[in-house]
C-alpha cells in the first residue's frame, strides 16, 4: 500500500483552492462530474480513446465569461489509450499538475487492478483506498468477511454444487464482459450442471468457472441499492446520510420475466438462459418502516469497516440488498465507494438526499459538498486517502 506519507505529500503540492474533481469516465462518472460543478468546482474525466464522445463532446461543459457552467459538466477530458493506463507515471503527473482530486468508481479499481491502485496511484482519493480491496470478491477479507464480522444479514452461502437443495444463484465474472456478469440460477445439482454446460459451451462462462464462483440462496423479494454517505466532517447532525435508492435494469433478464412464463420454460427448454448485465437504473424509495433497519445496517457496516479497514467508510457508500416476504433485508453486495446506479439521481436528486439538505442533492452533488467543505476549513486530509 502506498503510504499516507507519500499521498499527503502530493497534496502539500497542490494549490487546494484550485482543486478539481477527476473520475473515470465509467460507471457513475456522470454523476460526480454533475455534482461537482453544481458545487462551483472545475472537473477532469479520464477518457479511453474510442469511448470519449460522451463526456469530451456531448457532456463538455461551456462557461460564461464568470466562468459559471452554462451547459454540460466535463471541463477536461484526458484521454489514455486504455482505462488502466490511469496508472502511468505521465498521466498521474498530468492529474497532480492539475491540482485533482481523484474520486475512484468500480471502473477505476476494474480496470487499473486493485494492486495498482493500493501501491502505485499516488494522486490522492477521496475515500479509502485500502477498503476497495474488500470489493474483490473471493479475497480472504472481502465484504462478505465485513459482513459477517459486522453481524449483518447476507444470504446462506452453499459450499458445493452437490449440496444445491433450493433455488440457488451461481455469482461468475461472463467470460467476455469482463466487468459484467455470468450469473445463473439453478434449483438443485442436475440442473447445476446442464445450465453450467450450456453456458460454457455458449461462451458465456469459463469452463473452470466454479473456482471463483459464489454460490448462495436466492433471496426472492426486491431489490434495493441502498445509497449512503458517510462524512467525517459533519459536527451538528448525523455523519451517515441515506442518499437515495436505486434499483437495476438487467439485460436479458428482464426482457425475459415479461414474457408469459410458458414461453419463458420454453426458451429455457431450448437453451436461451436470461444474462445479468446491468443496462441501466432507475430510482426508489423504501417503506417508511423499513428506513430505520436500513440505518441499522449502514451504521453496523461502518464500525465493521473502521475496525477492520480503517479509516473506515469516507464518503459514499452502497448496501446492495434484497428484500423478502417478512420484509428482511438481506445485503448480497457492496460497493465501499460510490455506487453504479448514482446516476439516476443527478441534477435532480432523490427524495431521501433532497429532504435532507432542502435542496437537489444527488451522491455526486453530496461528495463535491464535502470536498468544498475539507476545502473551506483546511480539513482536505481527512477525506482522501
Amino acid at each position: 500500500m502506498i503510504s499516507r506519507e507519500e499521498v499527503l505529500s502530493k497534496l502539500e503540492g497542490y494549490d487546494i483552492k484550485r482543486a478539481k474533481v477527476g473520475v473515470v469516465a465509467s460507471h457513475s462518472a456522470l454523476d460526480v462530474c454533475d455534482g461537482a460543478v453544481s458545487e462551483g468546482l472545475r472537473t477532469v474525466a479520464v477518457c479511453q480513446r474510442g469511448r470519449e464522445r460522451t463526456f469530451a463532446d456531448y457532456f463538455k461543459a461551456q462557461r460564461d465569461a464568470s466562468g459559471e457552467a452554462v451547459r454540460g459538466v466535463v471541463d477536461e477530458a484526458v484521454l489514455v489509450d486504455r482505462f488502466k493506463d490511469v496508472v502511468l507515471p505521465e498521466v498521474q503527473g498530468a492529474l497532480l499538475k492539475n491540482n485533482v482530486l481523484f474520486v475512484p468508481n468500480r471502473s477505476f479499481v476494474s480496470y487499473s487492478g486493485i494492486d495498482a491502485v493500493e501501491d502505485s496511484f499516488a494522486v490522492p482519493l477521496v475515500g479509502s483506498r485500502n477498503l476497495l480491496r474488500s470489493e474483490e470478491r473471493g479475497d480472504e477479507r472481502d465484504y462478505y468477511w465485513i459482513l459477517e464480522k459486522a453481524g449483518l444479514p447476507f444470504p446462506k452461502k452453499v459450499e458445493r454444487p452437490e449440496d444445491i437443495d433450493s433455488l440457488t444463484i451461481v455469482k461468475v465474472h461472463h467470460k467476455v464482459k469482463k466487468l459484467e456478469r455470468g450469473f445463473f440460477t439453478v434449483k438443485d445439482h442436475g440442473q447445476f450442471v446442464e445450465k453450467s454446460t450450456e453456458l460454457i459451451r455458449q461462451g458465456v462462462i469459463e469452463a473452470d468457472f466454479l473456482k471463483e464462483a459464489r454460490m448462495e440462496q436466492y433471496v426472492i423479494g426486491p431489490v434495493f441499492n441502498l445509497d449512503f454517505f458517510r462524512s467525517p466532517l459533519e459536527e451538528k447532525g448525523e455523519q451517515l446520510e441515506l442518499l437515495g435508492v436505486d434499483w437495476r435494469f438487467e439485460t436479458s433478464l428482464d426482457g425475459y420475466c415479461r414474457l408469459p412464463g410458458k414461453q419463458q420454460v420454453e426458451l429455457e427448454d431450448d437453451g436461451v438462459l436470461p444474462e445479468y448485465t446491468v443496462c441501466g437504473h432507475n430510482s426508489a424509495t423504501l417503506r417508511e418502516s423499513l428506513l430505520e433497519n436500513a440505518f441499522e445496517m449502514a451504521e453496523k457496516y461502518i464500525k465493521a469497516a473502521k475496525r477492520y479497514y480503517d479509516p473506515g467508510i469516507i464518503g459514499p457508500f452502497c448496501l446492495q440488498t434484497c428484500v423478502d416476504k417478512d420484509l428482511n433485508f438481506y445485503i448480497y453486495d457492496v460497493a465501499p465507494r460510490i455506487g453504479g446506479g448514482t446516476n439516476v439521481h443527478m441534477s435532480l436528486g432523490h427524495p431521501y438526499g433532497n429532504a435532507l439538505w432542502r435542496k437537489e442533492m444527488s451522491t455526486g452533488r453530496r461528495l463535491s459538498m464535502e470536498i468544498r467543505k475539507a476545502i473551506e476549513q483546511e480539513r482536505v486530509d481527512e477525506i482522501i486517502t
